[in-house]
């Protein structure tokens, strides 16, 4: 034994111990060492965590692609239900983890922990919620996230499976993001890889081997994902990490005031993406099963394909987070000017890849429907000319939040995939048909960076000039949670 009773410690208090020290050794490393290589360190397993995202729908695509058009058209038509789960665990682990991150960087490891286990919790119970409603008019909810009577048998086989998953989807969301503002994202990438991994193995023994059809690849995604949040709860207790514990949930007004100034434009960002993606179902399902499965396979790829920006930003955040609530706007700034010379650079080079190969990347998921290749490959090349644009966007919206502007954040996060998209769907489709849904995303994509330059130009002012916003620093650490 290391210690007994008489020595004046328990195990409690040299674990308590530990922790301290582990904490104090990572607020160093936060604040002090070079943000290019802090950045880059926490980008590595964000940018892996986004792309084996990404890979859960994709895998999804691709095998249910081989049953057929209205199959491949029916994982469409979910994608807005799995965008608004996402919306939800967003919304409570952006706005947990901003705080969270924040309280860290002054400190305060109590505000940090019951935050942590607020965010988790109302997750859990939000992502219940959500289940139960859609399941009790599941016919009726397919067609109103934009299901033909063609397409309304597969959707409602895999939304029954993703809604009974939505509890534990919000969960995983919530402890990945926790993880990542404590700059712990390894664990998060860990808990994330071993799930996509699994999908991608259950994917074709479900819809195949027991012949589960577009059910089965609902049924894959699910499970994975309840092993991924079962392996980020773990993380949570390693290495200085947050722990969730029951005791410290704190549903006050104060807690929700914090998620909701730091999660609102998650919300409101992928919230409205839901709202537009149905509205995007509804117009392209005028048109046929081959365009509603054509569109659908062309987000799939743009969000693969911007998961590395995503990535990215999300290894920024954590040091914005830490350097900003410690003061250091210097920081703030260095950091952000390297990540987005960096992810310009990326998306570019990813837009000229795209944009040359759009018709072999279509083909990949349906490679025996001629329409459905001809409308995607159009689409997909209309979508890479705006891509070296959305480094400018992401970035300063990511920033944005992190810090606590929520209101610039918000309006940021409410016009690329939400206000924009639907005013261009419905102002263009009417006269250019087909062209006019093409279109709608790229031209939305511009508007929403030509909006984004003043909004940033400001905040970046208001750093360099070493005032920004005293007071939403002061409301951000003088809340009781």
């Amino acid at each position: 034994m290391w210690f007994s009773a008489g020595d004046g410690y328990s195990r409690g208090s040299v674990d308590i111990l530990a922790n301290s020290n582990e904490r104090d050794e990572k607020y160093a490393r936060m604040i002090e060492a070079p943000v290019e290589r802090l950045v880059c360190g926490l980008a590595i397993p964000t940018i892996s965590i986004m792309l084996i995202s990404a890979l859960y729908n994709m895998a999804d695509t691709y095998f249910v692609g081989s049953i057929g058009t209205s199959a491949t058209g029916a994982v469409g038509v979910s994608f807005s239900l799995m965008a608004f789960i996402q919306a939800v665990g967003f919304f409570f682990g952006h706005g947990s983890g901003n705080y969270i991150s924040r309280q860290l960087g002054a400190k305060n490891w109590d505000k940090a922990s019951s935050m942590a286990a607020t965010g988790f919790l109302s997750a859990l119970i939000t992502g219940a919620l959500m289940a139960a409603l859609g399941l009790y008019r599941i016919a009726p909810f397919a067609r109103f996230l934009g299901a033909t009577e063609t397409i309304l048998p597969y959707a409602c086989d895999y939304l029954f499976y993703i809604l009974i998953g939505a509890p534990w989807m919000t969960g995983s969301l919530v402890l990945n993001n926790l993880l990542r503002f404590q700059g712990s994202a390894l664990y998060g990438m860990v808990g994330m890889i071993f799930g996509a991994v699994l999908n991608v193995a259950l994917d074709p023994l479900f819809i195949f081997v027991f012949g589960m059809g577009v059910g089965g690849a609902a049924l894959a995604t699910i499970i994975s994902q309840f092993v991924s949040c079962a392996l980020l709860l773990v993380g949570c207790t390693r290495k200085g990490n947050i722990s969730i514990h029951v005791k410290n949930f704190s549903p006050r007004f104060s807690a929700y005031k914090e998620i909701v100034r730091g999660g609102l434009p998650s919300l409101f960002r992928q919230g409205f993406a839901s709202v537009a993606f149905i509205c995007l179902n509804q117009v392209a399902g005028g048109y046929g099963d081959a365009v509603i499965a054509a569109v659908s396979i062309v987000q799939r790829v743009f969000l693969f394909a911007s998961s590395a920006l995503i990535g990215f930003g999300q290894g920024f955040q954590p040091v914005c987070g830490f350097n900003y609530g410690a003061g250091r706007y210097d920081r703030v700034r260095r950091a952000f000017w390297f990540c987005l010379k960096t992810s310009s650079a990326v998306m570019l080079a990813l837009a000229v890849v795209g944009y040359f190969f759009a018709p072999q990347i279509i083909a990949v998921f349906r490679r025996d429907d001629a329409e459905v290749i001809r409308v995607g490959t159009l689409a997909l090349r209309l979508q890479c000319v705006t891509f070296p644009l959305m480094g400018w966007v992401i970035l300063n919206n990511m920033m944005m939040q992190t810090i606590g502007k929520a209101v610039k954040a918000s309006i940021l996060a409410l016009t690329r995939q939400g206000v924009f998209l639907v005013a261009f769907l419905f102002a263009m489709t009417p006269s250019l048909g087909v062209l006019g849904i093409q279109l709608s995303q790229p031209a939305s994509d511009i508007a929403t960076f030509l909006l984004a330059i003043p909004l940033s130009l400001s905040v970046l002012r208001e750093l360099k000039s070493g005032e920004a916003a005293p007071r939403e620093i002061a409301d951000a650490f003088d809340d009781p949670i």
